[in-house]
């Protein structure tokens, strides 16, 4: 291989093939791509049977209609921007070094792929690798290796499946394709074709001082395009990994089962990009755009990262089934944060613990059932207010828990506290009474005052740790509150 190599990788009808890479109806069909404000629009992108058909580019709406059986979309400008990412993407598992020269309704870019040999294998297999994996995803596109940067390009556009040119041999390798791969200005290409130049073979073999002498500098590049000459400076791009999937409705979608059919597709080409990258994903959000502009979203995340199409699937249904979308939906797109998965090593003699994936099911029904806000870990709030605490979804790291020596000393709580009268000798309770059972304190500690919030609630609260003697002889460690602001003692908890 060459001190420079690059290979092109160019996807013509761009528009027709990002709805058809999560519409595999649409395989079997002959459609066309409109775009533009009714009643102007026109053909701009098709797909092969709509070629058959006699449909061809910028054609208007009516003319399309007059076809038998051709099928018009419209065009999605967010989809193309969603597909082009895993394009690029995808490119990049080959080489870092990626320059974007799409151009409206062609998607193309080209790879920097000298010194990867030892990793791919020669420029061929290298061809036919990336050909292979941009299939995978859901693309049709052709690859073109050489060693000149526009000469892979020029080529990879009038290619069906792969070409690779060895060096030396670009002007012969570009000499049979027409004129209008330039894509030069009208008025030079009719004189061209007056003069009956019809390819790049024949105006590489024109003289350049003539060239020049006519047309000017420009003519200079023109031949070094059509012999393989023309440098180029190579402006790499950085692509943003970033796990989304983006899906325009024809009509608005009300019914869940067609959004879990459309969503099914999203999910299997989020998992096969995170697998690519040897990743999971850690969270799923679905963000449905509605009919009346606003955004519905609904956000999974699992207790562990994972790649499995089943779990995530059914745990996309129990969400929006627990949280449906209001009105009809017209977009939707799925995005997901990568993560990486663990692996825990268990002991010989430990028990067997359950799956993740089915606490996350059960976890998810159990929401549905009770609340969003009732299922989940309890969480202490930042306040001295005695039991104050909120619930936040459940989350495991995958490590064992460290051994913790069991306390000596254990907190029973009473939910709800039981009411008591207590009987005061001084500033210290000496006995209490509950229902039918009377206590004599034989010692108290305290009082451990809190007080409220003054922007939220207003209470004062007394805790008193007390020792205390039932009249059967039985003695007994308990907590005893006093709410100052109701005047109300309480008998929270004992200890064990």
């Amino acid at each position: 291989m060459s001190k420079e190599s690059y290979a092109c990788v160019h996807a013509a009808q761009f528009p027709a093939q990002t709805l058809v890479r999560l519409r595999n109806e649409l395989r079997a069909q002959p459609f066309a791509v409109l775009e533009g404000h009714t009643p102007l629009e026109t053909v701009c992108s098709i797909n092969t049977l709509a070629h058959h058909r006699g449909a061809v580019l910028q054609m208007t709406r009516v003319e399309a209609e007059a076809i038998p059986g051709l099928r018009m979309l419209p065009r999605s400008p967010e989809g193309e921007a969603s597909a082009r990412a895993v394009l690029l993407e995808c490119a990049a598992n080959f080489s870092p070094r990626i320059e974007d020269v799409s151009s409206d309704t062609v998607c193309s870019c080209v790879i920097d792929i000298a010194g990867t040999e030892r990793l791919f294998g020669p420029p061929h297999a290298i061809a036919q690798r990336i050909r292979a994996v941009l299939a995978a995803a859901g693309f049709r596109i052709s690859v073109a290796v050489s060693a000149n940067f526009h000469t892979a390009r020029t080529l990879a556009a009038f290619t069906r499946r792969t070409a690779v040119v060895s060096a030396g041999d670009e002007a012969a390798a570009l000499a049979a394709l027409p004129i209008h791969a330039l894509q030069l200005p009208n008025d030079y290409a009719e004189t061209f074709a007056s003069w009956g130049i019809q390819t790049l073979g024949a105006l590489a073999a024109l003289d350049e001082a003539e060239l020049v002498t006519r047309f000017g500098l420009d003519a200079r590049d023109w031949r070094d395009l059509a012999l393989g000459a023309y440098p180029h400076t190579f402006q790499p791009i950085e692509p943003n990994f970033q796990l989304s999937e983006f899906y325009e409705f024809e009509s608005p979608i009300e019914q869940m089962e067609s959004l879990l059919f459309v969503s099914a597709r999203m999910l299997d080409c989020l998992i096969e990009r995170a697998i690519d990258r040897a990743l999971c994903i850690a969270q799923l959000s679905v963000d449905m755009k509605l009919e009346s502009g606003e955004t519905h979203t609904c956000t999974m995340r699992p207790a562990l990262p994972s790649v499995d199409r089943k779990f995530l699937l059914k745990l996309m249904q129990l969400e929006v089934a627990a949280h449906p979308p209001p009105r009809g939906v017209v977009a939707l797109t799925l995005s997901a944060e990568a993560g990486t998965s663990s692996k825990v090593q268990l002991g010989l003699f430990s028990p067997q613990t359950p799956e993740p994936s089915r606490l996350d099911v059960t976890l998810a029904r159990l929401k549905a059932i009770v609340g969003q806000d009732h299922v989940g870990s309890p969480v202490l709030e930042d306040t001295h207010h005695p039991g104050s605490f909120r619930m936040e979804s459940f989350h495991a790291d995958g490590k064992p828990s460290a051994h913790r020596e069991a306390p000596r000393v254990a907190l029973r709580r009473m939910r709800p506290p039981l009411q008591i009268r207590v009987l005061m000798v001084g500033a210290q309770p000496s006995a209490f009474y509950e229902r039918h059972n009377s206590y004599r304190i034989e010692a108290a500690y305290g009082p451990w005052r809190s007080s409220g919030c003054w922007w939220s609630a207003k209470w004062h609260i007394e805790e008193w740790d007390v020792l205390a003697k039932v009249t059967n002889s039985a003695s007994v460690a308990c907590l005893l509150s006093h709410d100052r602001a109701q005047n109300a003692w309480r008998l929270e908890a004992f200890y064990d």
